[in-house]
């Protein structure tokens, strides 16, 4: 629904004879972080970080799994203080198990401010070199292909991607044909 009244407003913005007066340009801004050395190396860094935090988790996983089991086997052994005792451990330890991952991977967790705290520089490096490459071509608008507008149509000579990769120092010719 969001698309669709983006794409009616630019459809209207377009038919409007203001739009002579303009001149406009896309990124396609995936292919920008795909080759920019530095967030591929940012990138890496996270995944590292969340896999580490994937293999705690699995680990904390495995031992409560084991000593689940090992109740069930020995229950019936157990005296009803002693049973209640493990439960209320296996129970607390599922519980730091959940608070673990929402710790690390929750909407306001560890990797969320991870992401923040490393990609954001390299994401507003790569916002100021489109605002200077627009700016430096005399473009009045620069889109996102990516965004939230759907393309039903986009000239290539309105590309400014290449442009923008250059300007971040990378090298185009290794990618041309992507």
């Amino acid at each position: 629904m969001k698309k669709l009244f983006g794409l009616g407003i630019v459809l209207i913005w377009m038919s409007s004879p203001v739009l002579a007066q303009h001149k406009i340009a896309y990124i396609d801004s995936d292919k920008i972080y795909q080759n920019y050395p530095e967030f591929a190396t940012a990138q890496q860094s996270l995944d590292r970080l969340a896999q580490q935090w994937e293999q705690e988790l699995s680990e904390m996983a495995r031992v409560l799994d084991e000593n689940f089991r090992e109740f069930q086997a020995r229950e019936l052994l157990l005296t009803l203080e002693s049973r209640q005792e493990r439960q209320n451990e296996i129970i607390a330890a599922e519980e730091e198990l959940e608070r673990k991952r929402i710790q690390y991977f929750g909407p306001e967790g560890q990797l969320f401010h991870q992401q923040e705290q490393i990609l954001r520089p390299i994401q507003e490096r790569v916002l100021a070199v489109i605002q200077e490459v627009a700016e430096g071509e005399g473009y009045d608008y620069v889109f996102d292909r990516n965004g939230d507008f759907v393309f039903l149509y986009a000239n290539e000579s309105l590309d400014i991607t290449d442009i923008v990769l250059e300007e971040l120092g990378v090298d185009i010719t290794r990618i041309i044909g992507q």
